[in-house]
């Protein structure tokens, strides 16, 4: 293909007295800068609003949880600062690899180049898995409402987050540990990453999918459950009960889900269609370029978790008014709290996972689920 004539064998293949050149192949990464200039201006424009706000957010989320006690106990915000941490290190990782080499053309060696790449992997597979772990704590908090204490305890989840964490690591070190282009840049090399092979592409890509599959089945399985109880609620009540001014709760619950699910598909599925279909066909530069602005959606996904998992929370709300009012006092700042809410309540008082209140539903069961985060 014309379009990856750049990736010739370098004239030193010529000169039989050193082995070492005839392998060694020309390595020009121009071939992966194929941004124009107007291009640039818009991508370079994303990253700089989206990764400073991204950072910010995230970084909120964390110090509100580590400074409240409450919270800190409870799995459910623990996966909430893990999502918070991997979203942390997205805005870190993504936006300085990624300005530094389709705005900046910096052409570093294999192993730089790989190690930047593999923290942007290892935030992006730690966010993703994180979703999955809050959807399955939602999952277990209807569906097991009565033991979800037992079965989900402060020792499970951190088990489970130095599971999710220590396998988004070995994964994200593989390109480093060996399992990349035995040629540099020639095939079987990505079109989409320089020395990243094809195949820890495709693998990289399937685990993801699969990922994003199983958050997809946790909240279909929660609004069967919602349904459910609410259309036996329904019966139970009889025709009186269906005049009320506010929505059923499984009509809520499918849209807030549904928006969810929207923005997490919306964001990921581009990226990932570019990378199944760079691992059977040789993608024009043309395609090159929509991939590196569907890239920056995943990075624009990372900026709203923290809106829709975090921020949406009355609890972590709370605890953020008593944190800035602590700060107030400390700086002497003289400011009324007389209209600031209770403070979160303990695990005691809450043992379900975190949910947003405007979705409140009238039985105890599915507390949890009306406050959906």
């Amino acid at each position: 293909m014309e379009e990856w004539a750049c990736l010739r064998p370098t004239a030193a293949k010529e000169n039989t007295s050193s082995p070492a050149d005839v392998t060694r192949p020309f390595e020009n990464l121009e071939c992966y800068m194929v941004l124009t200039k107007a291009e640039k201006t818009v991508i370079g424009s994303i990253c700089f609003l989206a990764g400073p706000i991204t950072l910010l957010e995230n970084a909120l989320v964390l110090v509100v949880i580590a400074a409240t006690a409450t919270l800190r106990q409870r799995p459910s915000y623990l996966f909430i600062g893990s999502l918070a941490l991997a979203d942390v290190f997205a805005s870190c990782f993504f936006t300085t690899s990624f300005l530094d080499f389709h705005l900046f053309r910096r052409s570093d060696g294999p192993t730089a180049y790989l190690f930047k790449l593999g923290g942007v992997t290892m935030a992006f597979t730690s966010s993703v898995g994180s979703l999955l772990l809050t959807a399955l704590d939602r999952y277990l908090c209807i569906h097991q409402a009565s033991s979800y204490k037992l079965l989900l305890t402060r020792r499970r989840a951190l088990l489970s987050l130095l599971i999710l964490w220590t396998a988004t690591i070995l994964l994200s070190s593989l390109p480093l540990m060996g399992w990349r282009c035995p040629t540099g840049l020639s095939p079987p090399c990505s079109r989409l990453f320089p020395y990243i092979n094809q195949a820890y592409l495709a693998c990289w890509t399937s685990f993801t999918l699969v990922l994003l599959a199983l958050i997809l089945v946790a909240y279909a399985l929660i609004l069967c459950k919602a349904h459910r109880h609410e259309s036996s609620m329904t019966t139970m009540k009889g025709a009186a009960g269906t005049g009320h001014a506010r929505m059923r709760m499984d009509i809520r619950l499918a849209r807030t889900f549904g928006l969810i699910l929207l923005i997490l598909v919306g964001c990921w599925l581009p990226a990932l269609s570019f990378m199944l279909a760079d691992v059977s066909v040789v993608l024009t530069h043309t395609q090159q370029r929509a991939f590196a602005f569907c890239s920056t959606l995943c990075l624009v996904n990372s900026a709203v978790n923290p809106l829709l998992y975090a921020l949406r929370c009355r609890e972590l709300r709370v605890a953020l008014l008593q944190l800035l009012q602590g700060l107030c006092e400390i700086g002497r700042c003289k400011k009324s709290t007389g209209d600031i809410s209770p403070g979160p309540p303990t695990e005691e008082e809450n043992d379900c996972s975190v949910f947003t209140e405007d979705e409140m539903p009238k039985n105890p069961q599915l507390n949890s689920v009306s406050e959906m985060c």
